[in-house]
């Protein structure tokens, strides 16, 4: 698992979580990161470093990871918070859609709404989409479904 940044730079903007279930050899989020605010010590079997002081929240990162374990929280809205994911099924969704949130395990935890959907064309073929979701679970939904 990430670390999480300081509450002072949650504030600041978008900002990236990756969320490694095991240490394996890989490394494409390093390479991917524009900022290089990715780094894993040591050998390429640790779990991956963020310097969030870098981290832009730029999204690049996000859909070269082959364990689609990268996510961006955006905070910094007033009356919720905008959660990043990669997403390869089809049909994509679309900006304005209802969906249902789940979290770590599959629970069903709140309705969210769609709130941008970016062109997998431009994204190893992986779309990220973007959807807003109340502050106090941007920690815990990392998916959705539809109705």
């Amino acid at each position: 698992m990430s670390t999480k940044p300081s509450d002072e730079r949650r504030k600041k903007g978008a900002y990236i979580v990756i969320e490694c279930p095991e240490k394996i050899p890989c490394d494409p989020c390093v390479d991917a990161c524009p900022q290089g605010a990715i780094s894993i010590p040591g050998s390429m079997i640790e779990l991956p470093e963020i310097d969030y002081e870098k981290c832009t929240g730029c999204l690049v990162c996000i859909p070269r990871c082959p364990g689609l374990a990268i996510f961006v929280i955006d905070e910094t809205p007033e009356d919720h918070s905008i959660v990043y994911i990669p997403y390869e099924m089809l049909p994509r969704p679309k900006k304005g859609d209802t969906a249902i949130g789940l979290d770590h395990v599959g629970k069903e935890r709140c309705e969210v709404k769609i709130t941008k959907v970016l062109d997998s064309r431009k994204f190893d073929r992986c779309a990220i989409v973007g959807f807003s979701v109340p502050k106090d679970l941007a920690d815990e939904i990392r998916f959705i479904k539809f109705k």
